[in-house]
């Protein structure tokens, strides 16, 4: 008989494929984002309708479920705040006494081995819904880099582990180091939202975040989504200012872009799964068409493959239980 590859002799078992297998997901690659609310009730908690599962959780409900996967397991949260109040300067976004700063001293007490990564951006404490200030129906660029360090800074204040600006101002990576390490948080690290396409894929994390524009859009400083060699020219900006981890989001429909990222640079690489591919995965289960267990793995597992070592899912939660 002519001899052919038998690539089936590594697949017959469940152990043996385990052994040979490329790609591990674990505990440590994986991060929880959650969206803490400023209410008077500190075990507020409200699902959101379009991300089943996931919920606005006041400070005391945020401690109480992270417990549970903090023992399953969990190692690294990333929190969204929603303010009680905006205004067109996001006031809240930088008080000492802002509900991300209070929730990430209660979760560094409360879990001193958690990693507390704290999103820096305008949009969810903004009147108008942008992510910078807005003069003349037009988001300022230089303007709002001011603003971004002060909230950043009053994150570090408060203990958080790792800065995460999400807003795609221009120059934002350097002006954030320059800030905090003339403040003495030279240890912090900043997890760069370094390729962030304006995407379709956003729309139940606007609904939690009671975030979206009141007009317009953010194709002015986001990214096209057709675009891939403008991602490496926002890498490499973003390395030249400081950045320690570059970030791509969405995840799923720009992996060959985390995979270019990860060949080309040699910083850590994170991909954040949104809010759009999570609730995808959610409604075609709820209508039995998939597994969501074996799916959410399956589309993690793609993420780690295309080179991404920091992934945000809110899956994090249920596929630590599985693993």
């Amino acid at each position: 008989m002519q001899d052919f590859y038998r690539g089936r002799r590594l697949r017959r078992s469940s152990t043996i494929r385990e052994m040979v297998r490329e790609t591990v997901l674990h505990p440590s690659d994986l991060i929880q984002p959650y969206f803490v609310v400023e209410h008077q009730d500190p075990e507020f908690c409200s699902p959101i309708a379009s991300m089943p599962g996931q919920s606005q959780l006041g400070i005391s409900a945020l401690i109480k479920r992270v417990g549970i996967a903090f023992r399953a397991g969990l190692r690294a949260v990333i929190l969204f705040g929603v303010p009680g109040e905006k205004d067109e300067f996001a006031t809240e976004a930088y008080k000492e006494e802002g509900i991300i700063q209070r929730a990430v001293r209660e979760l560094k007490e409360n879990f001193p081995g958690l990693t507390v990564i704290t999103d820096v951006c305008l949009c969810e404490y903004t009147s108008h819904g942008h992510c910078g200030i807005v003069q003349d129906g037009y988001v300022q660029n230089d303007p709002t880099l001011n603003y971004l360090a002060r909230i950043a800074l009053s994150h570090a204040r408060a203990g958080a582990d790792i800065i995460a600006p999400s807003d795609m101002m221009d120059g934002r990576v350097g002006w954030l180091r320059r800030s905090l390490d003339h403040e003495g948080f030279t240890d912090i690290p900043i997890m760069s939202y370094t390729v962030k396409y304006a995407s379709a894929f956003y729309g139940p994390f606007r609904e939690a975040a009671e975030s979206s524009p009141s007009f317009g859009d953010r194709k002015t400083y986001q990214m096209d989504p057709a675009n891939s060699v403008e991602a490496l020219r926002e890498a490499r900006a973003d390395i030249e200012e400081g950045a320690d981890v570059l970030m791509v989001k969405p995840a799923l429909p720009y992996l060959d872009v985390v995979h270019a990222l990860a060949g080309n640079f040699d910083l850590p690489v994170a991909a954040y799964h949104v809010s759009g591919e999570y609730s995808l995965i959610k409604a075609a289960a709820a209508q039995g068409w998939i597994d969501e267990n074996a799916a959410a793995i399956e589309a993690l597992s793609s993420i780690k493959r295309a080179g991404a070592s920091m992934i945000i899912s809110y899956f994090t939660e249920n596929v630590l239980e599985a693993l």
